[in-house]
C-alpha cells in the first residue's frame, strides 16, 4: 500500500510547526459517526473502506497535479482496481480543464507562516482564465465548510510568502459513481471568515499544547 510521506513543516530556525489540516483536525465531524455506523451496519470494515477509498483519492489527485507538472505518474504500488478508478478521478479534472485551461506555476508546493507559525501545502497556484488562482482538489462526497477553512489559510501563506491571488477555488473529482464532479469558488467573505476560524483553531490548539507543556 502506497503511505503518503508526511511533511514536517520548520520555520527558517528549523522549529516544527502544525500543518493546516492538523489544526482543522480539532473540529468535530459530525456526519462520521452515523456515516461509520451505516458501513458496519451493512458488514463493511470501515477501515479497509477508507484506506481503498484513500489510496484511489491520492492517486487521482496525483494524476492531475502530475499531469500539470508535466511528469508521469508512478502508479507502482497500487493494484490494477485503484488504478482504473484513479484514473477515471482524474479525467473529471481533465474535461474541466478543457473548458479552463489552466497554465501551471507550481504545485505541490508546501510553504510555511513565520508570521502565525504554521504550514500547508497548495495543490496547484496557476493562471486559470487569465487569474491567478489557488485551486485545491478534494476527492470525496462533497465540499464542506472545513474545506473553505483550509483554502483561507493555504491563501494567508500564499500571500504571506508575495505570491498574489485573484481567485481561490476548491474541485472535487469523484472516485465513484455515487460522487459528484463539484467545483467552486470561494467568495472574498467566506475567505475572510474562513481565516477567522482558522486563527481561532490555531490559538486553542496552540493552548492545548502549551496546556500539555505545563
Amino acid at each position: 500500500m502506497k503511505v503518503k510521506a508526511h511533511i514536517r513543516y520548520k520555520t527558517k530556525n528549523n522549529k516544527i510547526v502544525p500543518g493546516v489540516t492538523t489544526i482543522l483536525g480539532l473540529l468535530s465531524k459530525p456526519a462520521l459517526v452515523p456515516w461509520a455506523n451505516k458501513l458496519g451496519l451493512a458488514g463493511i470494515d470501515v477501515r479497509s473502506f477508507v484506506d481503498d477509498k484513500a489510496q484511489i483519492g491520492t492517486l487521482g489527485h496525483l494524476f492531475v497535479t502530475d499531469h500539470l507538472a508535466g511528469i508521469k505518474t508512478d502508479t507502482t504500488d497500487y493494484d490494477a482496481n485503484q488504478i482504473d478508478l484513479a484514473q477515471n478521478c482524474a479525467l473529471s479534472f481533465f474535461q474541466w480543464e478543457k473548458e479552463h485551461p489552466v497554465k501551471n506555476i507550481f504545485v505541490e508546493r508546501p510553504l510555511v507562516s513565520e508570521r502565525y507559525r504554521f504550514g500547508g501545502t497548495l495543490d496547484i497556484y496557476a493562471n486559470v482564465d487569465d487569474k491567478l488562482e489557488l485551486i485545491d482538489l478534494k476527492t470525496g462526497n462533497g465540499i464542506y465548510d472545513e474545506h473553505i477553512f483550509q483554502v483561507a489559510a493555504l491563501k494567508m501563506l500564499l500571500n504571506e510568502h508575495g505570491f498574489e491571488i485573484d481567485r481561490a477555488r476548491i474541485i472535487n473529482i469523484p472516485r465513484t459513481e455515487n460522487e459528484a464532479f463539484i467545483e467552486r469558488i470561494i467568495t472574498q467573505q467566506e475567505l475572510a471568515i474562513g481565516w477567522e476560524i482558522f486563527l481561532n483553531c490555531l490559538s486553542i490548539y496552540n493552548l492545548k499544547k502549551e496546556l500539555r507543556g505545563a
